[in-house]
């Protein structure tokens, strides 16, 4: 089976988790703004208060992971748990911290150490850490948390 035919295969799927994606972009990136704008605002008089914007970009972050998580649970995979929702729901969140880790450490990279710290700058290194993100939670979803199930013994007696 070609990569083109695996993709066709899941296009339903994949539309699903774009849509979910594009929904959770809007969450994380409004609530960044919004923290990042207000209670979190970097203050230039105060030193080392500048580290507020990756607080926000963390704490926005988890918001649309808890978002997605209940969206892809309940659409994108849906019936495709094969685990119980405690243990799906810590696989789900450790494949968001590796995500997280990429989308703040994106954001780090480009305020502290490239120093671009305007609103746009943030935004955009915001945007290219989402992306990345993106990549690393559909690859852990699928081999991690919303497998296919597994046949049971008679489906592969059936199958032979």
């Amino acid at each position: 089976m070609t990569l083109v035919d695996r993709l066709r295969g899941r296009a339903g799927e994949l539309a699903r988790f774009a849509t979910v994606g594009a929904a959770g972009v809007v969450v994380n990136l409004g609530v960044f703004n919004l923290l990042r704008l207000g209670p979190l605002a970097p203050d230039s008089t105060v030193a080392g208060d500048d580290d507020r914007v990756v607080t926000a970009k963390a704490i926005a972050t988890v918001v649309s992971i808890a978002f997605a998580w209940l969206a892809h649970r309940g659409w994108t995979f849906r019936g495709m748990q094969v685990h119980r929702p405690g243990a799906e729901a810590l696989l789900f969140f450790l494949i968001n911290g590796v995500a997280l880790g990429l989308e703040a450490g994106v954001v780090a990279l480009s305020h502290h150490g490239l120093d671009l710290t305007s609103a746009l700058a943030d935004n955009v290194a915001a945007a290219i850490g989402i992306g990345l993100g993106t990549v690393a939670r559909y690859v852990g979803y699928r081999l991690f948390v919303f497998r296919d199930a597994a046949p049971s013994h008679d489906e592969e007696r059936s199958e032979r």
